[in-house]
């Protein structure tokens, strides 16, 4: 009989977060029903994987867990579109701004963040296999600045195992987004705060999140393509998609297109840099109504670039989502690759988040997630079982350090697929 496995408390935060990388938050769903259980196929010594099967729909059970885990985190709105075999499930939480009345929807637009990284991915391998750049390329062939950049490919920066110093953890960055919150940031500048650091590690030796990567992914693509990076997705992604409230903004717009949802968060990017609680104090003050979280909509979002600066709405998320791990804009031979290249973010650890060219795998979803001052999403999708998942939040991060929408979605994924325990009473 297969047993699930059992995580201890200390192993199971110790996933949560994975790493928080200036406001980009990566996650791994170390949760106990997402166990994939094997035999051994004794004729070849292979291991045979069961595929997990999926609980009917709870949705009462659902819209509980969303409503409480929302009011506990203090969040003014968010939204969950779920899709499975057994049905749907829809639902929208609160309003689009503190303490005002008009609700959340699905049409409402928001800032992705990180998500936005599959879109820079998919557009590079749309090029590897155009033939006009190679994944085995030296990042010095296209940006000799780059320290180590000989030693380092365009494979490992969509891997995240350049070893680069990731700019957006930098003490300069986080202090100029509280002080000067409406500077725009160009590329360049971004990569001047990124190379003052020495890289990390050896290129390819280990996993380390960081925005410098895609900043460098962005430049490259828009050196190859000869045009903007939000002409390139919009002519490579969007418009081929028929993604008509999905856009990558000018950077130096801070814009949202109406209808939209206001972002907040509470606390300071220097203060919540390296922990992203807040003092208990503070944390009590925010529960009693008496600390105001700060309104970050109108920031600009330029210093994250390529990295995450898309827009899009919750319903154009399930469409892309599904695109991207369908792989309808990679040819049969490269879409295998990129979903086969997900690895585990910490060695020796397959409970870990797990990522790959330019797409993140959590459980038995592939997708991303995605943070920044204000807002918080998730996507995913589960090929085998047809299950797409999109969950917003207005609030990022929450006073107690959490990640409002990813800790709505892992419970939401834990209502969704059967224990060991479940399949042995079926």
């Amino acid at each position: 009989m297969c047993q699930p496995e059992m995580l201890t408390s200390k192993s199971r935060q110790a996933l949560w977060p994975l790493k928080r990388t200036g406001w980009f938050v990566l996650y791994g769903f170390a949760i106990v029903s997402l166990t994939t259980c094997g035999k051994r196929d004794a004729s070849n010594n292979v291991e045979q994987v069961q595929i997990p099967a999926l609980l009917p729909l709870d949705r009462a059970g659902m819209r509980d867990t969303v409503a409480r885990l929302a009011k506990d985190m203090l969040v003014p709105g968010a939204v969950v579109l779920l899709s499975t075999p057994n049905g749907e499930f829809r639902q929208t939480y609160g309003v689009t701004s503190y303490r005002v009345s008009t609700p959340t929807n699905f049409d409402q637009y928001l800032r992705i963040g990180s998500n936005t990284k599959t879109w820079t991915g998919t557009v590079i391998l749309q090029m590897v296999e155009e033939g006009k750049l190679s994944l085995d390329d030296p990042v010095a062939k296209y940006r000799p600045d780059v320290p180590h950049g000989a030693n380092i490919t365009v494979e490992q920066l969509l891997t995240m195992r350049s070893g680069l110093y990731n700019y957006s953890e930098s003490l300069e960055l986080n202090r100029a987004l509280d002080e000067q919150p409406q500077k725009i940031w160009t590329p360049e500048q971004l990569l001047v705060v990124a190379f003052k650091h020495p890289p990390l590690f050896a290129p390819g030796t280990k996993f380390g999140y960081s925005n410098t990567n895609t900043v460098l992914l962005g430049l490259i693509a828009e050196q190859i393509d000869g045009q903007p990076l939000g002409d390139i997705m919009r002519r490579r992604l969007f418009s081929p998609l028929g993604l008509e409230h999905t856009f990558f903004p000018a950077a130096t717009s801070t814009a949202l297109p109406e209808p939209y949802t206001r972002g907040y968060m509470y606390g300071t990017n220097v203060l919540t840099m390296d922990r992203p609680a807040l003092p208990i104090s503070l944390q009590t003050a925010a529960r009693a109504g008496t600390l105001a979280p700060v309104d970050w909509t109108d920031a600009s979002p330029s210093w994250t670039w390529a990295a995450g600066e898309g827009i899009s709405t919750a319903n154009d998320l399930l469409a892309w989502v599904r695109s991207l791990v369908a792989g309808k804009l990679l040819n049969a031979d490269l879409q295998t690759r990129r979903l086969a290249s997900v690895q585990p973010t910490e060695p020796n650890d397959a409970s870990s988040a797990w990522y790959g060219l330019g797409i993140a795998k959590f459980g038995h979803m592939y997708g991303h997630t995605g943070e920044m001052p204000g807002y918080n999403s998730f996507m995913g999708h589960d090929p085998v079982n047809n299950v797409t998942l999109v969950v917003w939040s207005n609030l990022a991060p929450a006073a107690d350090g959490r990640d409002p929408a990813t800790t709505i979605a892992r419970s939401l994924v834990g209502m969704l697929y059967a224990s060991e325990d479940d399949r042995e009473a079926q």
